[in-house]
């Protein structure tokens, strides 16, 4: 496990919603690294460090398996983990995962996008699975819809799309009429398979296939695809850092989440509740959005994020408007399966 930084020690303010303490307890957070990691340091440990806390902060690449070890050695050393969807749900299965207690967090439920899914985490950051374009190569009448991104007759040229079976089945459905609050029960048939295949068979020859979120926005910038599917961060920062002329299509989006969880049978519960409820301060989690455009699950944020940054997060009200939830638990389910016939399609 690297460490990223281990800060400076003081004695607990006395008096927080968890109770006195005498010192305190070096709390370990653990995250993806990168950006992402960066943008948590300067809106939550920092100033969780200045309040009187101290905090070592260390990186994983998502493994459940490493918290799940853990847990069965009764050897518990992660108080506080950013898990993804996938995660969220397989770690409570499994019971490697505190249970959330909401009332012990102080913070109202319904004020945070996705609390309804996982059990046992606390729902973070929201991103966005979307599509961008190269503005260079549509002046006029730029593509607007999903839609537009199957409409090769209207919009020719090569598609970037992302080498997994999950939200490009989703979107050929919609495309193909259903309504995005109806499409997992059709995707769970045989005859919404067919459909979705049916659907991607059309711009088949035109997609140029991905892998890892690097390559989608550097598959736009090299003029390989003149647009790609691609998760929203990397087309911001595409445009913010390096100043490339592309433009995100906001379109049914797909929604996921990265949460807090809290290992199974940590020595420092109370602690861990207590770095997670700061962090989740609706002030907080719109500070992050100066350092990454992932959109905070807590609603109260969305009137304290800068003006200018509101746009670009998958959270705006605007951006909302068509979005539908990525179904963590069907993929769960049905992953494997339609794993094996969306690899069997690419190799036909």
């Amino acid at each position: 496990m690297k460490k990223l930084s281990i800060v400076f020690a003081a004695a607990l303010l006395a008096g927080t919603a968890f109770g006195a303490a005498a010192r305190a307890e070096e709390l370990t957070v653990v995250s993806w690294g990168g950006a992402y990691s960066k943008s948590q340091h300067e809106a939550f440990v920092v100033p969780y460090i200045a309040a009187g806390n101290k905090v070592t902060e260390a990186e994983y690449n998502g493994e459940v398996a490493k918290i799940q070890a853990m847990v069965d050695a009764k050897a518990v050393t992660w108080d506080v983990v950013d898990v993804d969807t996938p995660t969220a749900l397989q770690g409570c299965a499994q019971g490697a995962l505190e249970t959330i207690d909401w009332a012990k967090l102080g913070l109202d439920k319904s004020k945070f996008i996705g609390s309804d899914i996982a059990e046992c985490a606390v729902p973070n950051i929201v991103y966005g699975t979307v599509y961008g374009y190269d503005t260079t190569k549509y002046k006029d009448n730029p593509p607007t819809t999903i839609n537009d991104f199957f409409d090769t007759a209207k919009y020719p040229g090569k598609r970037g799309l992302w080498k997994n079976p999950q939200v490009n089945m989703e979107w050929a459905l919609i495309v193909d009429g259903v309504d995005a609050k109806d499409v997992y029960k059709v995707l769970g048939t045989k005859e919404g398979l067919d459909r979705a295949f049916k659907r991607l068979d059309t711009i088949k020859k035109d997609i140029v296939w991905w892998e890892a979120g690097a390559q989608a926005p550097k598959l736009l910038a090299d003029g390989n695809v003149v647009m790609t599917s691609a998760w929203n961060g990397r087309l911001y920062n595409a445009v913010k850092q390096d100043n490339k002329p592309f433009k995100i299509v906001w379109d049914h989006q797909a929604l996921d989440w990265d949460w807090w969880a809290i290992p199974k049978g940590g020595p420092k519960l109370d602690e861990a509740y207590k770095f997670i409820s700061f962090a989740q301060d609706a002030q907080r989690m719109a500070d992050q959005t100066k350092y990454i455009s992932y959109g905070p699950s807590n609603t109260d944020s969305v009137p304290k994020i800068a003006a200018d940054m509101l746009p670009n997060l998958p959270t705006a009200p605007d951006n909302l408007k068509t979005a539908w939830k990525l179904d963590a638990a069907f993929w769960a389910d049905r992953g494997d399966e339609i794993k094996e016939r969306f690899n069997a399609w690419l190799a036909q």
